[in-house]
């Protein structure tokens, strides 16, 4: 029986260059969405030519596909760290703190998500009804526990946590509607700590137990 191949490790170089033809990727299809991108506009944002570029990646689907992989496991991660060990208002003032910060910190890989979603999820849905859904499922039969003993008001799971994707991914998919509207005055980096304080009392005044 022949031993099974190794996969080839990559060089530093390779790896720096997959991480830029990466990082150029994210700019356009965040911009452009996947239909309107192009190999030659991702090879032009990476400074290289054409046939550099699909030396490391076969085509625009490859590329895509892998920032769609990398984002989901950062995306997630949020929602995982979501558990029963802590006061249930605490869990989810954290759960808010941390979507809100990746609104901040990654917004080309929100409007990348969104996009994808618009779209239909036609590269992701496996994802979404697979990963995604299991989850989610876990993380409701928390929030489930915490009603039944009282802890939360009641609520309905599964919107509570779409409300919570929806108010904080706001802030990175309409970022520019938000500090236009907010103007000079509170549309710096200071409108992230005022939307998670408004949030905040927002969801935990609804969710606290009535006396």
């Amino acid at each position: 029986m022949n031993a099974p191949v190794k996969p080839l490790r990559r060089t530093r170089i390779q790896t720096e260059k997959r991480d830029l033809i990466l990082n150029a990727a994210l700019e356009i299809f965040s911009t452009h969405g996947f239909r309107g991108s192009t190999i030659d506009q991702i090879a032009e944002a990476a400074g290289m030519s054409k046939p550099n570029l699909l030396y490391y990646f076969r085509g625009k689907e490859d590329i895509h596909e892998t920032l769609i992989e990398k984002l989901l496991t950062t995306w997630l991660e949020p929602l995982r760290e979501l558990d029963d060990v802590r006061d249930p208002l605490v869990e989810i003032r954290s759960y808010i703190r941390r979507k809100l910060e990746m609104a901040r910190d990654f917004p080309r890989e929100s409007r990348l998500f969104a996009n994808e979603i618009l779209q239909g999820a036609p590269r992701i849905l496996p994802l979404l009804e697979g990963e995604l859904k299991l989850l989610v499922d876990e993380k409701v039969q928390i929030i489930r526990s915490w009603i039944k003993a009282e802890r939360i008001a009641p609520t309905d799971p599964y919107h509570l946590i779409f409300s919570i994707w929806a108010t904080t991914q706001h802030y990175a998919d309409f970022d520019v509607q938000v500090r236009a509207v907010l103007g000079t005055d509170r549309g710096g980096e200071g409108r992230f700590e005022d939307a998670a304080r408004f949030l905040e009392n927002l969801y935990l005044d609804g969710l606290r137990p009535k006396t």
